[in-house]
């Protein structure tokens, strides 16, 4: 059992300590990083869960950008602690956050991942969304959070200005 909570500030190092531990050194040198840089989390979607003990087991952030001119979430990073994965924590962390963010007036989400992975979520290939380099555009994915809230959504992704709304 584990309980989602918002990321508070109290949260934020332990938050980056999983992330450190999940992903590889150099996580930060992504393209993706780039589009975060000076930019605060959407705090209302970036989730903890713990366990009943309190302790930290994952851990998921979403940030605002634009594609093109259109405003849309960042997804990631997500984590889950080494020794609670194969529990189904990543999907349920994924789910729960997303259900939230219609609510919030965010109809569009993408990410850079593998596609098998994120299909059972709702996430397909998007065509004439241009990440940062190096990304592979096979890798870019989107989910609409309203229907055709991807159609004529092109151009390139960059960070949104500052504390964008939806």
């Amino acid at each position: 059992m584990f309980h989602l909570n918002r990321e508070t500030d109290a949260d934020w190092w332990e938050v980056e300590a999983l992330y450190d531990l999940c992903f590889a050194p150099g996580r930060e040198a992504l393209s993706s990083y780039r589009l975060r840089d000076g930019t605060l989390p959407i705090a209302a979607l970036s989730q903890v869960a713990r366990d009943r003990d309190g302790i930290l087991a994952g851990a998921i952030r979403y940030w605002p950008v634009c594609v093109g001119e259109r405003p849309a979430l960042l997804l990631g990073p997500i984590a889950v602690h080494p020794t609670r994965q194969g529990e189904g924590l990543g999907g349920y962390l994924i789910r729960e956050s997303l259900a939230l963010a219609p609510g919030l007036g965010w109809n569009r989400v993408l990410l850079v991942g593998d596609a098998p992975y994120y299909q059972r979520f709702g996430f397909r290939p998007l065509s004439g969304v241009e990440m940062p380099p190096p990304t592979n555009p096979k890798r870019i994915l989107g989910m609409s959070l309203a229907p055709g809230a991807w159609d004529g959504v092109q151009g390139k992704v960059t960070r949104a200005p500052s504390q964008a709304e939806p």
